[in-house]
């Protein structure tokens, strides 16, 4: 089967998963609701559309956006142990929402407060990395995100040590821990616009990701501006990552992990790697949602399920056969 083919069964399985998802949940009984059922019942129909309609549709947003943003960082950052969190985009949206949380604002407080400083992030990461002196600009990049997720961590930790322990501390550990409780399609059609354009301009564009893997001299010189279109690379990814962070709170281990299956089945080219990181992080999230959401009646953290879920499948590629496509860093090595 080729790439294309892939692509199209994968796509298959996300439409049956979904579809499977939608009759998933513990009314009026746990397990999967029948037509039937949900054809006379009138409490079920509007937690279908209501309640878990919205929910499902988030669930696919946030994971293509995670998934494509690794993808994309992984390529044009050469390092395939990175993820979308790296840049200090998450910690900074985890204290943005954190302070919201504190100052008691208001429930629209918490997404926009985690927006900026999910910017606020990367805007630390970016003056850093100019002004370090030594190692490549792709080096002093990560070396910045370092510093800056551990600025915005410790700023956090404050926070939660200030937090009213009976209920804002609990607010802010349950958002930190993820989960996509409460979405409503009011919600999602707040937040869906900034993440549904990056991902397009990150498709479209796709193929200048295979530029931007090369060293800055070849990218040059075949006929690329590879600061700019770095900048505007790492920008739509931080633009999807910041908004669904924003709503969803941290969900680990999905930016890492996809992108590395994605490459085991087509390769490492951008143009079929990307389609397919979208898609199979649309599938993975959705999955741990439902199983998030299913398998017990208080409902377990979506991030605990992410990492947990993340973290034994990547150990089992880890040890396993050889990637089909070499990691990012090692072909950007191999012309050094």
């Amino acid at each position: 089967m080729g790439k294309r083919g892939a692509i199209v069964l994968i796509l298959g399985v996300l439409i049956l998963i979904t579809a499977l998802s939608l009759l998933w949940g513990r009314y009026p009984h746990p397990g999967f609701t029948s037509l039937k059922t949900l054809k006379n019942d009138s409490m079920a129909q509007i937690v279908f559309w209501n309640l878990r309609a919205p929910r499902i549709v988030t669930a696919l947003l946030l994971g293509a956006s995670l998934a494509t943003s690794g993808s994309v960082f992984q390529t044009v950052l050469g390092n395939p142990l990175v993820e979308p969190g790296f840049l200090g985009v998450s910690q900074g949206a985890a204290f943005g929402a954190a302070l919201a949380i504190l100052v008691g604002l208001g429930p629209w407080s918490v997404p926009v407060s985690a927006v900026f400083f999910g910017f606020a992030g990367l805007l630390v990461s970016w003056i850093l990395a100019k002004r370090i002196r030594y190692g490549g600009a792709i080096l002093r990049l990560v070396l910045a995100g370092i510093v800056s997720s551990a600025l915005f961590s410790s700023g956090l930790g404050i926070l939660k040590i200030m937090a009213d322990p009976r209920s804002e501390l609990p607010e802010i550990t349950f958002w930190m821990m993820g989960g996509l409780t409460g979405i409503t399609w009011g919600t999602l059609r707040a937040m869906a616009f900034p993440p549904l354009l990056s991902l397009v301009l990150l498709l479209i564009f796709r193929w200048r990701v295979n530029l931007m893997s090369l060293d800055d001299r070849s990218a040059f010189a075949l006929g690329a501006a590879p600061g700019r279109e770095r900048a505007f690379l790492v920008a739509l990814c931080v633009v999807a990552v910041a908004t669904v962070t924003a709503v969803a709170g941290i969900v680990s281990w999905v930016g890492l992990l996809i992108p590395h299956i994605s490459r085991r089945l087509v390769g490492a080219d951008a143009r079929a790697s990307l389609p397919l990181s979208l898609v199979l992080g649309a599938i993975f999230v959705l999955i741990c949602d439902d199983v998030a959401r299913g398998i017990s009646s208080g409902e377990i953290p979506l991030g605990l399920v992410t990492s947990f879920a993340g973290a034994a499948v990547f150990a089992l590629l880890m040890t396993q056969g050889k990637d089909r496509g070499a990691p990012p860093s090692g072909r950007r090595g191999s012309r050094r």
